[in-house]
Formats: C-alpha cells, sequence, structure tokens
C-alpha cells in the first residue's frame, strides 16, 4: 500500500525522524491558510508547494514549486491542485492531483553547504536482509546514479536475528563524508529511519532527499513509502492512510468482491484459480504471441454469480480482445466451474463481445468439457495448455 508523501513523514515523525514540517491542502485557499500556520510555528518565510500523489518525479512534471510570498502560494497551489500530473512514475496520461503539501523552505543560508543524500530502507529478497542503500547524489533518480557512477551507491545489510547496529549507522554517517554535529544527527537519523520501517511493516521507505542544512541538521525533505499489506491487519491507524482515488479503480473494485487482480497491459485477459497457475497461464499467453491484460485469481470458489463479477471487472478494460479461463478443478469441481460459466454467459447477453476461451482440467474435466460444448454458447474449449494457447492464438487472428 503506497502512501502521500505527507503521510510517511507523519510515520517518521512519530519514530523521531526530523522532517520538513508542512501542512496538507486540498484548496487554494487552504494552501493560504496553511502556509499562514506553518510560518507561525516554524517562522519559514518562503513555502514549497508539493503535488500530494503516489508517483516519484513529481518535481520534473511542475508538481513542485516554490513560493516567496502568499499570492503565490495561492497561485501555485491553484495551478497543482486539478493538473494531471505527468512524471516519468504516472500513466500516460498522468495522476490528477486532488491536494497538496504546504511545506517549510529548510534550504536556508547558514555556517555551512547545504549537501543533498539519497537513502533508502528495504529488503533484499536474495540474502533476506533487510538493507540500507545510501548515496551522496541526493536530489536525482537513483536509477540515474547505478547508470553512470555505480560507485557512489553503498548498501549496508541489516541481519535481522539483531537488527541495525551502532557502528553500521557511523559507517553510513561516514561514507557520506558528514563529520561534527551532521555526522551525529546522520547516526540519529539513521537509527530512527531504521526503526520507522521495522515499526510499520514496510516493504520500503525512500527519502529522496535526505538534507544536510546549513546549520548541520539532518532532515527527510520527501518520503516515498510503501508498506506490506499482508501487516496491515496489525495496523489498524496505517489502513486508513489508503486513499482509494489514487489506485487502479478496477483493482479496488475487484478486491472489494475478494478478487485478487492486477491491471496489466495486454490483450488477453486471464481468468484463473491459484497464483501459480495464473503465472503459468500468463507465460502460456506470451508464448503464444500476446500479452496478459492482467493477473486475476478467482480463487477456490467459482461458482456462476462468482465468475460473471470477473467477467465483468476483465471486461472493464477496453484493451481486452479475447479471454482466457484456466482452471484446475481440485477443491471445485470442473462440471461446477463449467455450468458456472455457462450461466454466467447467459445472464451477461450481449455485454460479452470478445473470444471465450474455457480449459478446465481435474476433477470432473470431461463432463465439464461436455457441459460447454453442449451449451449452445459460443465458448471455445480445450484440454491441453497448448490448446488453450492455439484457440487464443486463432481467435486473435
Amino acid at each position: 500500500m503506497n502512501l502521500h508523501e505527507f503521510q510517511g513523514k507523519q510515520i517518521l515523525s512519530s519514530y523521531g525522524v526530523r522532517v520538513q514540517r508542512g501542512h496538507v491542502a486540498n484548496t487554494a485557499e487552504e494552501a493560504v491558510e496553511a502556509a499562514k500556520k506553518l510560518t507561525e510555528e516554524t517562522g519559514t518565510g518562503w513555502h514549497v508547494i508539493k503535488a500530494q500523489i503516489h508517483a516519484g518525479g513529481r518535481g520534473k512534471g511542475g508538481g513542485v514549486k516554490l513560493a516567496k510570498n502568499l499570492d503565490q502560494v495561492k497561485e501555485i497551489a491553484g495551478q497543482i491542485i486539478g493538473m494531471d500530473l505527468i512524471t516519468p512514475q504516472t500513466p500516460p496520461q498522468g495522476k490528477r492531483v486532488h491536494k497538496v503539501l504546504v511545506a517549510e523552505d529548510v534550504y536556508y543560508p547558514g555556517e555551512s553547504e547545504v549537501s543533498e543524500f539519497y537513502m533508502s530502507v528495504l529488503l533484499n529478497r536474495g540474502k533476506g536482509r533487510n538493507m540500507i542503500m545510501y548515496s551522496t547524489e541526493g536530489g536525482m533518480d537513483i536509477e540515474e546514479v547505478a547508470e553512470h557512477t555505480p560507485h557512489l551507491i553503498f548498501t549496508e545489510e541489516i541481519d535481522p536475528a539483531v537488527g541495525l547496529q551502532g557502528f553500521q549507522a557511523r559507517k553510513i554517517a561516514f561514507n557520506l563524508g558528514l563529520s561534527g554535529e551532521a555526522f551525529k544527527e546522520m547516526v540519529k537519523f539513521v537509527d530512527c529511519l531504521y526503526k520507522a520501517y521495522v515499526g510499520s511493516d514496510a516493504s520500503m521507505f525512500e527519502i529522496n532527499p535526505v538534507l544536510k542544512t546549513s546549520d548541520n541538521k539532518i532532515i527527510a525533505v520527501d518520503a516515498k513509502v510503501d508498506l506490506d499489506e499482508n501487516s496491515l491487519f496489525r495496523h489498524k491507524d496505517l489502513a486508513e492512510m489508503r486513499d482509494i482515488a489514487e489506485e487502479n479503480p478496477i483493482e479496488v473494485e475487484a478486491k472489494a468482491v475478494g478478487l485478487n487482480y492486477v491491471d496489466l497491459d495486454g490483450t488477453v485477459g486471464c481468468m484463473v484459480n491459484g497464483a501459480g497457475l495464473a503465472m503459468a497461464t500468463m507465460d502460456l499467453i506470451k508464448y503464444a504471441g500476446f500479452e496478459p491484460a492482467n493477473f486475476l485469481d478467482v480463487g477456490g470458489t467459482a461458482d456462476a454469480k462468482r465468475v460473471e463479477t470477473a467477467f465483468r471487472i476483465i471486461l472493464k478494460d477496453p484493451n481486452v480482445k479475447a479471454i482466457l479461463i484456466n482452471i484446475f478443478g481440485g477443491i471445485v469441481r470442473c462440471d461446477r466451474v463449467a455450468q458456472g460459466v455457462v450461466d454466467a454467459y447467459k445472464n451477461m447477453g450481449d455485454d460479452i463481445k470478445v473470444p471465450i476461451i474455457v480449459r478446465l482440467q481435474g476433477t470432473n474435466a470431461e463432463l465439464a468439457k461436455q457441459i460447454i460444448d453442449e451449451s449452445g454458447m459460443p465458448i471455445l474449449s480445450a484440454v491441453q495448455f497448448q490448446e488453450a494457447a492455439d484457440q487464443v492464438k486463432a481467435a486473435l487472428s
């Protein structure tokens, strides 16, 4: 589950991480009031207006701007709220901005030079350990740094049995070239950041940039946070942060009815039971020369109502040109699935305008094929995996 920047900063702050402070606004008028309140709290004279969407690279798309007075706060907030912000991490049409974060200016002059760093905490799946990735090249896309100057990216792996050790936090501060008060601040920052990552059951915390201010404070200027959805039952307060307006509406609808659905870019819709079989089915579609339009796991129940719901979810994608149903009848009998497919097809009538290919294997598979073939419905049946692929190819040729 992705969070907005302001939500990620709320979590960080609760664990003692120093953050760039700010207030959220839904209108230009609210932005002005937020700026006034922020000036009273922090003394900041300038304000940073930041679009709140679930995507990085907002500054490159015009979603982060500096306002030097309240008139500019109102003008810039009015420009950003309601815009379709396009960044390297959004769909081609962009994402609609519904709110902005009015944040304090932390790039003020002082006794030392300002520095920007990159830091993230995530899981190294290959080694089964959490990892802190960091670089002196803050403010840049980490992918660009990795491609052109990989020697400037450092990693620190954490043994889950003992957690982050003090010497590791000090090593990170040293590799970032810090000394004195800034060194101590960074050690504390790393320790609190890792506690926030573990304590919130996150999949990733990415801070870009981490700022060393002119008075040697270490501040999280941004916060990109991804929480592990499997842990949300332990974090009711964090689950309430979900912003479904930022998520794919088809995926949201599917989740509401208990279907595991992920939207993809292809033209062949998939309806499968079991994640492993779903992945194999997607591979099958690719081997046939096409691309899957979705991942959809109907689970162990595939009666007429559930199949019909799955049909309607898949057909919300206008790119779908054919649907492949691939069910293994173990818990659920194949004949019940076949009857469910036929009944759903009858109920939906003319709503289905694309070819349907059904492959059922397992308990009562032969009876299932008979039900499909004798239904009088324009449904193509297959027995073998390759036969199903050939049916898809023929239907789309």
